[in-house]
């Protein structure tokens, strides 16, 4: 599967927290993420992650069209919701496009853990 990985700021201790749990499941896929993101957890977990440009840059815009094209099979996007993003347009339209092209998306921890432990056990195929 082809899976998106993007943490607002104050949640990328999180994803690399869930990355190294899930490090073995990850692996077994190609991964995408936001740019801060991505380098983040591959520093963190030694896994391979193609790096999008940084979420403010453009980076979420570039999965969102990853998104709309139908190169993604599931997205992470632990968001910061009591912290205002200046880019909200945009994750907003990354989370409306998921929506649209019925792609399983998680936006908090029990949520990615839900999806990364169905994965785990192949219970998530492709929707597409």
């Amino acid at each position: 599967m082809r899976i998106a990985l993007i943490a607002h700021d104050k949640k990328k201790q999180e994803m690399i927290e869930i990355a190294k749990k899930y490090k073995g499941t990850l692996a077994k896929h190609t991964l995408y993420a936001t740019g801060t993101t991505g380098t983040l957890v591959m520093n963190e977990t030694g896994l391979d992650i193609n790096r999008m440009k940084s979420g403010p840059l453009g980076g979420d815009q570039q999965i969102g069209s990853m998104i709309a094209c139908n190169e993604l099979d599931l997205v992470i996007f632990l968001r910061d919701p009591l912290t205002a993003q200046p880019h909200e347009p945009d994750v907003s339209a990354l989370l409306r496009l998921c929506d649209v092209t019925n792609t399983p998306l998680a936006t908090n921890i029990a949520s990615a853990e839900i999806m990364l432990v169905a994965l785990s056990r192949n219970e998530i195929t492709k929707q597409k």
